[in-house]
């Protein structure tokens, strides 16, 4: 697995530091941040007035080979109503690749920017290996995290079952 080597090194620098934050390479979680966005949902209000519209019950999110889970999701437009500037996911959020997968209590997405922002009992997981803190940060055109708060990792060396 790529990350068990990224993984160790995480282990090991918390055991030697008792850092708090942890920057780490999430190679799986790397897009195309100008790829088409789709949304779909049990429903959808638009509130012309604020600009808001709030995607409602079974929400999945998907643009390129990444997708995004969860009850709620708000989609902030920008100057124009054609333009998104972020996604504001709530209520037990699910971001997943083909290779990784994260899950947090909400999340916000800038498009623009390609960031998604974790918050809320994150846990990471890539086969037998996790990581979870209170606040997790993806540059997802750069396929890298940074995670905040009490982190703490757990990871299954080679061969071991």
């Amino acid at each position: 697995m790529p990350l068990i080597r990224p993984l160790a090194v995480v282990a090991f620098l918390l055991l030697c530091s008792g850092a708090q934050a942890q920057q780490i390479a999430f190679g799986g979680l790397q897009q195309d941040p100008t790829a088409p966005v789709e949304v779909t949902a049990d429903s959808l209000a638009v509130d012309q007035a604020t600009g808001l519209a709030t995607f409602s019950g079974n929400v999945l999110i998907g643009q390129g080979e990444m997708r995004m889970s969860a009850a709620q999701v708000v989609v902030v437009y920008g100057t124009t109503s054609e333009e998104i500037e972020r996604l504001e996911a709530s209520g037990g959020v699910t971001l997943a690749t083909p290779s990784d997968a994260a899950e947090a209590d909400s999340a916000s997405y800038t498009i623009a920017s390609g960031e998604v922002t974790l918050t809320g009992n994150v846990l990471v997981t890539q086969g037998a290996n996790t990581i979870a803190a209170e606040r997790m940060v993806i540059d997802l055109t750069a396929g890298t995290g940074r995670m905040d708060g009490r982190v703490k990792t757990t990871f299954t060396p080679s061969g071991a079952q």
